[in-house]
């Protein structure tokens, strides 16, 4: 080859060894860009909360809600029911709203109670306050203020999850306005904190980043929800999937879910759990991937007397997976005759078939 044109190649050659890095650099920044650009439109376009007129429609009994202030903030709750009825009072869980107990909220009205469903503050349509504490302690003592604002002394009180962990603390901290307590695949522990989500929005900036977008995702609800259906053999209900991701999606919901994800203190109830001296249920589904199963039993060996009926082919919340077996158990604990202390637990008979439910 002849020197100009050898000098021609080795230049073309340093050239492209420059450039080509150069040129994947600016590519990689430039789908950043464009990655960090819909980022930031996403979180700066949610809705800032969810409005009551906007969401008549996707509303389950709207007829049966109300708002009330307690400690400041604006509650949402559903009530039904005989006023002078024996109150049920239902918490939901966490990244869940009242929209839980849709299925189960009627029929236990119509079995002869008093049905009140709230959702927490931080969830649903309740107030989400910038200012919120977001503690199980803070949402223990808004259940009761409830209670003290619609009058009611005492209730049986059923926790879902996160809800049962709240649940579990008015038993602990308000014994006296609790009358039977019924604890749904309870949280017990911190233990639920260790898995990536939650120890993801744990980070600072991180967190505050990736949790939204994983919480407001519709395709991300929708597989969780086709989960739960494909168990039990029912096609996906696209009316609760909107009316579920329409609460998910907002900023203020987002900030309440954060900040009790890293406020989460459960430990309490694994260590206290002895002290509960009040009759208890324990629901869980045998096929529970989110607390398990082992958490119910040692719930309880720990409260003196408790029950623990395991729904099979059941997943997370049997009210929501098995709503016709859940009022079934739950209208049947709740109608019997107080049990002596000291005198073992009857087997409560149910209605349903033998295989659907075992007792333990």
């Amino acid at each position: 080859m002849e020197p100009e044109r050898l000098s021609l190649f080795y230049l073309r050659r340093s050239i492209a060894k420059i450039l080509v890095p150069m040129k994947k650099r600016y590519l990689a920044a430039g789908i950043s860009g464009v990655i960090a650009g819909a980022v930031a439109t996403k979180l700066l376009t949610r809705p800032r909360d969810v409005s009551w007129p906007d969401s008549i429609d996707l509303i389950p009994h709207p007829e049966h809600s109300w708002f009330t202030r307690v400690g400041g903030v604006r509650i949402h709750y559903q009530d039904a029911g005989e006023q002078d009825a024996p109150a049920l009072i239902l918490i939901h869980g966490f990244i869940s709203s009242t929209l839980i107990w849709n299925d189960v909220f009627l029929p236990l009205a119509a079995a002869g109670f008093r049905v009140i469903a709230l959702d927490l503050p931080g969830y649903g349509y309740s107030d989400k306050p910038a200012d919120g504490r977001y503690t199980i302690d803070s949402q223990a003592y808004a259940v009761v203020s409830l209670m003290n604002r619609l009058e009611i002394d005492e209730a049986t009180i059923v926790g879902a999850s996160y809800g049962g962990a709240v649940a579990a603390t008015i038993a602990l901290d308000y014994p006296e306005r609790v009358t039977r307590l019924i604890l749904i695949g309870a949280v017990t522990n911190d233990d639920p904190m260790n898995k990536l989500l939650p120890r993801i929005a744990q980070l600072p900036l991180v967190g505050d980043v990736v949790t939204p977008l994983f919480l407001g995702s519709r395709w991300v609800l929708r597989k969780r929800m086709e989960d739960t259906y494909r168990r039990s053999g029912r096609p996906l209900d696209e009316q609760k999937l909107a009316a579920r991701h329409h609460l998910l999606a907002t900023a203020a919901s987002h900030r309440a879910m954060l900040r009790t994800i890293r406020r989460w203190n459960a430990n309490r109830i694994t260590r206290e759990a002895h002290l509960i001296r009040k009759r208890a249920l324990i629901l869980w589904g045998e096929d529970d991937r989110h607390i398990p199963l082992s958490d119910g039993v040692r719930l309880r060996e720990a409260i003196a007397g408790a029950r623990l009926i395991v729904f099979r082919d059941c997943g997370h919340l049997p009210p929501v997976e098995q709503p016709e077996r859940f009022v079934d158990v739950v209208t049947q604990f709740c109608q019997e005759e107080e049990a002596r202390n000291d005198a073992p637990p009857a087997k409560l008979k149910l209605k349903s078939e033998p295989p659907a439910v075992a007792e333990g």
